[in-house]
C-alpha cells in the first residue's frame, strides 16, 4: 500500500495513542513466548530521528522489547549514543559556526571520513547540539522533529529504559553496540571499560542488557569483565571484522565459525540477506546460538523485490509479508526501524 506523508504522520500519531495500554511482559534477553524479540533499531528510526529520547520512547510505546544505542566516546571519555562518531548527518553541527574549525578528515577502520567527530568534543559541547534526521530524502516526515532533541549519554538511555519499564509494566532491555572499538582503543578512548562500568553501576542483568559488536575482540573483552549479560556477534555481508581481517563474515557463518562464536557469545546478528534461502537459522540453533537478523525497514528500497509496492523507492511496501517470512524461518529476534510494524506482524 502506498502511503503519503500525511498518512504516515497520522499513523505515527495513532500509534502513540494506542500505545497507552501496557503490553504483556517479554523475556528481555531471549525470545518471547509469543514470538521473536522485537528490537527497536536506534529506537524507532522509521518514525523519529534516531538515537533520541523521542525515538526510544516511541519504540517502547509501540511494543519494542529492546532498544538499541550505538556507543561512541566523547573527548572527555563519556559514552554517548550516535550511529557513527562522525556526526554531521545526525546533528546540526555543520551549521554551528563555533565548531567550524573542528571539521577534519580521519581514517576510521581503514576508511577516510570527513566531518565532525564525537571524540573531538566534550560532553558539554555535544549537549549544545541538536539531533536531526539522518535520511531526510527517505524520511522527510521525520524532519519535523529536527532540532528538538539533544545527544544522549548511554546512562541516560539506561535511565529512560527503566522509566519506560515502570510505565509500561514490562522489562525494556538496552542493546548497546560498541562502534569502532579498535579505532577508539588506538586513541586511548576504549569503549569496553566504560560500558562495563555502566552495566555494573546500574546492576544491569541478563533481562536488561545484551551487548553487541561486529568486532569479536570487543565482545571477548566484555566477556572477560564477567558481567553476566548476553553477548551478540553482529555479522556483515562483505569482508570481515576490522579486528580480525584473516576471517570473513562468510566463514563466521559456517558451522565451524558458529561453533567458535558460541565459545564467547550467545547470539548472532546477520544481515537479513544472509538468512533467507540458507540454513543459517538451523545452523545457529545447532550451535546453541540465537539469531536476530537486521535491519527491517518498510520502504521499498530496503525490501526484496517481491514485497515492493508502488513506484517510488520511499513508498511503503509489504513489510508485513517480509516479517511473516522471517518469523516462519524461526528467527529469535528482528532488528527494525519500525518496531510497531514488527509487533503487529508478530500478533498475526
Amino acid at each position: 500500500m502506498q502511503l503519503g506523508r500525511r498518512s504516515l504522520l497520522l499513523a505515527a500519531a495513532a500509534g502513540t495513542t494506542a500505545a497507552a495500554t501496557p503490553s504483556p511482559a517479554p523475556a528481555a534477553a531471549g525470545p518471547r513466548a509469543g514470538g521473536p524479540v522485537v528490537i527497536g533499531h536506534r529506537g524507532a528510526a522509521g518514525w523519529r530521528p534516531e538515537h533520541t529520547a523521542a525515538s526510544y520512547t516511541f519504540a517502547v510505546q509501540t511494543g519494542a522489547d529492546w532498544i538499541e544505542p550505538d556507543l561512541v566516546p566523547t573527548k572527555d571519555h563519556v559514552l554517548v549514543v550516535r550511529h557513527e562518531n562522525e556526526i554531521s548527518q545526525t546533528t546540526d553541527v555543520a551549521g554551528r559556526p563555533e565548531f567550524a574549525g573542528r571539521r577534519t578528515t580521519k581514517t576510521v577502520d581503514g576508511r577516510a571520513v570527513t566531518g565532525w567527530f564525537t571524540e573531538d568534543f566534550t560532553l558539554a559541547e555535544l549537549k549544545t547540539l541538536r539531533a536531526v534526521e539522518r535520511l531526510p530524502q527517505v524520511r522527510d516526515r521525520n524532519t519535523v522533529f529536527d532540532g528538538r532533541e539533544r545527544v544522549m549519554t548511554f546512562q541516560e538511555v539506561v535511565d529512560l529504559a527503566r522509566r519506560l519499564s515502570r510505565i509500561h509494566g514490562r522489562t525494556v532491555a538496552v542493546f548497546p553496540e560498541t562502534k569502532h572499538p579498535t579505532y577508539f582503543r588506538s586513541l586511548g578512548l576504549p569503549l569496553e571499560p566504560l560500558l562495563a562500568s555502566v552495566i555494573r553501576r546500574n546492576r544491569l542483568g541478563r533481562r536488561e542488557c545484551v551487548v553487541q559488536s561486529f568486532e569479536p575482540t570487543s565482545l571477548r573483552r566484555i566477556a572477560a569483565e564477567r558481567l553476566g549479560v548476553p553477548l551478540w556477534q553482529a555479522l556483515g555481508t562483505r569482508g570481515g571484522p576490522f579486528d580480525t581481517p584473516a576471517v570473513t563474515y562468510q566463514e563466521m557463518m559456517t558451522p565451524a565459525g558458529l561453533a567458535e562464536i558460541a565459545r564467547y557469545a550467545d547470539w548472532i546478528g546477520p544481515d537479513k540477506a544472509s538468512v533467507a534461502g540458507t540454513s543459517l537459522v538451523a545452523d545457529a540453533h545447532a550451535a546453541g546460538l540465537r539469531i536476530g537478523p537486521y535491519t527491517f525497514r518498510a520502504e521499498n528500497q530496503f525490501l526484496p523485490a517481491e514485497f515492493r509496492r508502488g513506484s517510488g523507492p520511499n513508498d511503503f511496501g509489504d513489510a508485513f509479508a517480509e516479517y511473516a517470512l522471517y518469523y516462519r524461518l524461526g528467527v529469535d529476534a528482528v532488528v527494525t526501524d519500525f518496531p510497531d510494524l514488527a509487533v503487529m506482524a508478530r500478533r498475526s
